[in-house]
């Protein structure tokens, strides 16, 4: 597994900066040049890449990586993307998974994948969530510059319940917090018996296009759930980004 992983990192290198070399992709992915020239040669075998010119020095991709990437997201919507990771994060965590996508000021539900649990959190398809008082709106939000936030929310966070961030310097401090833990949190912010983590989810060209989150009521996502959680979405969060074709680094099995 290790080396087929390592294949691919090779491959998306060579997409990112073609024509490149084999100290240069050595370098770059911090690998040894053995292990980089096994895997050139296995590309190239394989017809997804070639020589930059006669000598077998500097690589480009082929025609055929740039077919297959153009047929697989000409078709493939968020949903497409997410649908297979949200059931996995249902199986994984026992609650219900959502997808998301910014509307306004507003977070949209597309996609829904629900726990098996008698009690749970019922959110209908097409709902609509404020972007500050819900974990799948500041997950989106924290990717933005805070000018961006500004303009998008307005001048005033309104109150849902007594537990929404109504103070800006304490909002802006809670998405600096997101960025640095990977995932975003709420805990009764919107609805005063609903809990969620959520992470964003970016597209080939690096734009929070979506959010993925884990809810459920409260009293079943104590502290301790939520960290285990949040690990669980900023994971499946990153595997539906490299399927959009999101560059991130690729973590060795």
């Amino acid at each position: 597994m290790r080396a087929v992983l390592t294949t691919f990192r090779v491959l998306e290198e060579v997409a990112h900066t073609q024509p490149i070399g084999v100290g240069e992709l050595a370098r770059s992915l911090n690998l040894p040049k053995s292990t980089v020239q096994r895997a050139l040669r296995t590309l190239w075998t394989a017809g997804w890449i070639c020589p930059d010119g006669a000598e077998v020095t500097r690589w480009v991709l082929t025609g055929r990586a740039l077919q297959v990437g153009q047929l697989a997201i000409g078709d493939l919507s968020v949903r497409d993307a997410a649908a297979p990771v949200m059931h996995e994060l249902r199986r994984e965590s026992g609650e219900t998974a959502h997808l998301m996508v910014r509307d306004g000021d507003h977070a949209v539900l597309i996609e829904r994948i629900e726990t098996a649990h008698p009690v749970r959190a019922v959110l209908p398809l097409g709902s609509r969530v404020p972007l500050h008082g819900s974990s799948n709106g500041k997950a989106i939000l924290s990717t933005l510059p805070p000018e961006r936030v500004h303009e998008i929310l307005g001048d005033e966070l309104e109150r849902h319940t007594g537990s929404t961030i109504v103070d800006w310097d304490e909002f802006l401090a809670e998405l600096h917090e997101v960025r640095r833990r990977g995932y975003a949190v709420n805990v009764g912010e919107w609805r005063t018996d609903i809990a969620a983590v959520a992470a964003p989810i970016f597209d080939h060209s690096g734009a929070a296009v979506a959010s993925v989150s884990i809810s459920a009521p409260s009293g079943r996502m104590p502290e301790e759930a939520r960290a285990r959680f949040g690990a669980m979405v900023a994971e499946a969060a990153r595997r539906i980004s490299a399927t959009l074709g999101h560059r991130g680094a690729i973590d060795p099995v």
